[in-house]
């Protein structure tokens, strides 16, 4: 089964308790648009109570994960996103696909106790009031931003389409960027705390200009590309 629900995301009431995933490197921000893959029985039970009430899963890494810590126990950052299921199936050996459409940055103010094996979190939304207004221009050099692209891109043996690149507006370029680039999970919490969605831009800019940097040194040609 197949259903797709309607993606706004500022005509409703942000709740105080809220159902997290935590996934180390998963980087969800407001407005994008995350596909998960759902199959352990705690996350199937927290997926079905999130379409039961408002469709709201909060994605948030979890902090320093130790070997032999299972993901009920793993500290985690204080600030995540809260995605709204606007898109899911069920599989026929029992998994949901679903899509998470990012709606807002919550802090965690305090743990709740496990619902169904699930965690849950007492969201802080106070910081985030501007997270639902989507920035169509963030002054960004497209240029140079398609010159880091090329240049990462072929360090991480990535392709993509340069049209749709051009066509998409800076606010859902960046966003789609910064959650599909293989950053490491330290540099994709960061983008998540940036103050603002130009920030956010310049940090991710910068990212990329240290890794290809890098890998030059590593490589000792200087001639990447």
């Amino acid at each position: 089964m197949t259903n797709t629900a309607s993606q706004t995301s500022s005509s409703f009431a942000l709740p105080q308790s809220l159902p997290i995933f935590p996934l180390t490197g998963v980087l969800l921000l407001p407005r994008g648009q995350l596909p998960l893959n759902i199959f352990e029985p705690r996350y199937l039970a927290m997926v079905e109570d999130a379409l039961k009430t408002d469709r709201l899963i909060g994605m948030i890494q979890p902090r320093d994960f130790q070997q032999g810590m299972t993901a009920d126990r793993a500290p985690l950052f204080e600030t995540g996103c809260a995605g709204k299921i606007t898109a899911f199936e069920e599989t026929e050996d029992g998994r949901y696909l679903i899509t998470l459409t990012g709606v807002s940055r919550f802090r965690m103010a305090e743990e709740l106790p496990l619902q169904r094996g699930y965690r849950r979190v007492r969201a802080d939304w106070s910081a985030f009031s501007e997270d639902r207004q989507a920035r169509d221009c963030l002054g960004i050099d497209r240029n140079q931003l398609k010159d880091l692209l090329r240049s990462y891109f072929d360090i991480e043996g990535l392709s993509c389409s340069w049209d749709s690149i051009d066509g998409a507006n800076d606010d859902k370029l960046m966003t789609a960027l910064s959650m599909i680039c293989p950053l490491d999970p330290g540099e994709k919490q960061a983008l998540l705390e940036a103050a603002c969605c130009r920030s956010r831009a310049k940090m991710f800019m910068t990212m990329l200009e240290m890794a290809i940097h890098n890998a030059k040194a590593i490589c000792g040609c200087g001639g990447c590309h």
